[in-house]
């Protein structure tokens, strides 16, 4: 690669694109909204919102100064993120406050990028986590799911135009804030018949001695805040 091919490549990635139409982000809502309110849409899209969640607990776990070991994504859109290091503390809390909050919370990362008319960027940064995220990943199915994901970003990134690469944008940004919201619901709800023992709420719980309930409206609280931002940013077309 030349010093100019370069030169332009850096260009593209802190430049800013022209914002879609505002038709095209209200379908891109609707996209959203589409694969996230059927229960049979939702059972396969959901995998892509547990990328985001055992993601969040891996990044966090290496902020925080913990040995990621491993991360598996099951079929069942479950998920599990090993890391060692003290089994308390603050970095634990963290680590484990991460996985709900964080499909919300880079949906709003995104939707700032969005307003400021870095969509290059937004597609760039999502690739790179994803890339990072296969090398941490120990089972077939949680790399085949990566592979995809990451591999569509890739080509809407490289082969895309313009508008398109701005629709795919707006499109995985609504997904993020939308999607984030559903599982803290899912979750209240399997703890309402006595189910998820071994939830996160509940891990949090144990590791803090504050009631799980507590620990589930912060999860309500974070994802119904950033759809409410996040929404409005991309809506200020």
């Amino acid at each position: 690669m030349d010093t100019s091919t370069a030169s332009s490549l850096w260009d593209e990635l802190i430049g800013t694109q022209p914002d879609p139409d505002l038709w095209v982000v209200l379908a891109t809502m609707g996209a959203a909204l589409a694969i996230v309110v059927p229960h049979t849409l939702w059972r396969v899209s959901r995998n892509a919102i547990t990328i985001a969640h055992e993601g969040g607990h891996g990044l966090v776990a290496l902020l925080t100064g913990r040995t990621l070991t491993g991360i598996r994504l099951h079929s069942d859109t479950s998920g599990l993120t090993v890391s060692k290091g003290k089994p308390y503390g603050i970095g634990m809390i963290l680590t484990a406050s991460a996985g709900y909050t964080a499909p919300p919370l880079l949906g709003l990362g995104g939707a700032a990028l969005l307003a400021a008319g870095r969509i290059t960027l937004l597609l760039w940064l999502a690739t790179a986590l994803l890339v990072a995220m296969l090398v941490m990943i120990r089972n077939a199915y949680g790399a085949l799911t990566v592979v995809l994901t990451g591999g569509t970003f890739v080509v809407v990134s490289w082969l895309a135009g313009p508008q398109v690469q701005a629709a795919f944008a707006y499109a995985v940004v609504w997904f993020l804030l939308l999607g984030g919201v559903r599982p803290a619901f899912e979750l209240q709800a399997k703890r309402a018949r006595g189910g998820a023992g071994d939830s996160d709420a509940d891990q949090l719980s144990r590791l803090t001695h504050v009631p799980a309930g507590l620990w589930l409206f912060l999860f309500h609280a974070v994802s119904l805040c950033s759809l409410i931002g996040g929404g409005r940013w991309l809506l200020e077309v």
